[in-house]
């Protein structure tokens, strides 16, 4: 087998191969035969079926079968032999498939670069410092009583927060507009539902009271004969509901998950779910830290295209997922609903991100610890009712045992890597520290 390699540009490589006509030639004939010995044609007997006709029958589609199995085997030795790690599949173009003759192809491909981790020292991290406080425990139970609530009317006027019920009819220049007017329809106040002033205009009403408002729809509004439109709306208040929190008992604890023991032992689980979001959300804002740092630091590496479009079908696939798939069914084109340019920062990141911490993590020579993969599985299990079914779930499939124990390395990696950093404690609340707004309700 002949072999030349070219460096086009960057990472990608073009190769010629060439492949004796014998390789070929030799397994047409090896498959050839011992199809015959099965083979049922008219005029002859069973297995004996002369080559001559096996090759004049079934001959080209034999050899086209096997000239791509060549191709393949026959890349995979040239790249061994070339010491060559490609990154995605290859684009093939044949040179000469003629029978008789040598086989010759190009493979153009990327491969993977020669990463050279540059070491980190003495670069800048924040760490936020903070404590699951009472009060902060009373803030999280608060939110939960509402979200268990019930909305109940009152007649008093609507307030922010209120939910209200109401008739409008939307006019511009004189004109009712479509997706204008509505009968029965149900707000809630501060929610940022409606263009800006309507939500502002309800509140105040009482029950059965009307108002015009007088609004401009936003400049940047989905509907272009709507921008930046002077409008009206004729606004009838029919009912105004609050939301009356539930009550801190034992049907508000069995919600979330706590049988026995009561408040005490409500308010001990929420301290320490809301402890250990505290100690991940810190984990994550150094992780980033070192992350941004560790990319600073390679900028120039260039990385395959082919590896950032994968990672940018997994991206797009996975979004697609998250908002329920294809609709009804419907046989969306992913690309035009999600082209790549949402992804490809992303993505380039990811790859180079990826790429750097393998190759960190292989010249210090990590390796996930069973010990602390058991104590991450543990702790991901201790906030699901029965832990011990998801212990069991995680050392029984492969795949995800696998990603945990990526997790673990990719946490090493970070420790070793804010071993030369200059940490700078910062004192934070909690809800500071784990980038949520204290009325998360």
């Amino acid at each position: 087998m002949q072999v030349s390699i070219e460096t086009t540009s960057g990472l990608e490589r073009r190769l010629t191969v060439g492949v004796p006509s014998e390789r070929v030639d030799v397994e047409v004939d090896s498959r050839l035969q011992k199809a015959a010995k099965n083979v049922r044609l008219p005029g002859f007997r069973p297995g004996k079926v002369p080559m001559k006709v096996m090759r004049q029958r079934f001959g080209a589609g034999v050899r086209q079968e096997v000239l791509g199995e060549v191709m393949s085997q026959s890349f995979q030795e040239a790249v061994a032999q070339e010491r060559l790690r490609p990154a995605g599949q290859p684009s093939i173009e044949p040179r000469n498939l003629e029978a008789g003759k040598d086989l010759e192809y190009v493979a153009t491909f990327e491969v993977f670069p020669e990463v050279d981790v540059i070491e980190l020292k003495g670069f800048d991290v924040e760490k936020p410092v903070s404590e699951v406080t009472d009060e902060d425990i009373d803030n999280i139970i608060d939110v939960f009583r509402k979200q268990q609530g019930s909305w109940e009317p009152v007649e008093r006027a609507a307030a922010d927060g209120d939910k209200v019920n109401i008739d409008y009819i939307g006019t511009k220049d004189g004109e009712e507009f479509d997706g204008g007017s509505a009968d029965d329809s149900e707000l809630e106040l501060g929610s940022g539902r409606m263009i800006p002033g309507f939500e502002d205009g309800v509140v105040g009403m009482l029950p059965g009271e009307e108002k015009t408002l007088e609004l401009t729809f936003p400049e940047d509004y989905h509907s272009e004969e709507l921008q930046g439109a002077a409008v009206v709306f004729k606004v009838k208040l029919n009912s105004v509901l609050e939301l009356e929190p539930a009550a801190l008992d034992e049907d508000l604890f069995q919600k979330y998950g706590v049988e026995e023991g009561g408040e005490a032992q409500f308010r001990k689980e929420v301290g320490e779910n809301m402890a250990r979001e505290l100690k991940n959300a810190v984990q994550n804002k150094l992780k980033q830290q070192v992350m941004d740092a560790l990319l600073d630091a390679h900028k120039s590496l260039e990385v395959p295209k082919a590896l950032i479009d994968q990672e940018i079908g997994g991206m797009r696939d996975q979004m697609f997922q998250q908002f329920g798939g294809a609709a009804g069914g419907q046989d969306l084109d992913l690309k035009a609903l999600l082209p790549d340019e949402m992804f490809q920062e992303n993505a380039e990141r990811r790859v180079k991100l990826g790429l750097v911490m393998a190759e960190f993590i292989n010249k210090q020579e990590l390796r996930a610890d069973p010990e602390r993969v058991r104590e991450t599985i543990e702790e991901m299990a201790s906030t699901y009712q029965d832990p011990e079914e998801v212990i069991n779930y995680y050392y029984s499939n492969q795949d995800q045992l696998a990603s945990v124990e990526s997790k673990v390395l990719e946490d090493l990696a970070v420790e070793k890597l804010l071993d030369n950093a200059n940490i700078t404690e910062k004192q934070c609340s909690y809800q500071e520290a784990i980038g949520q707004e204290a009325n998360a309700a």
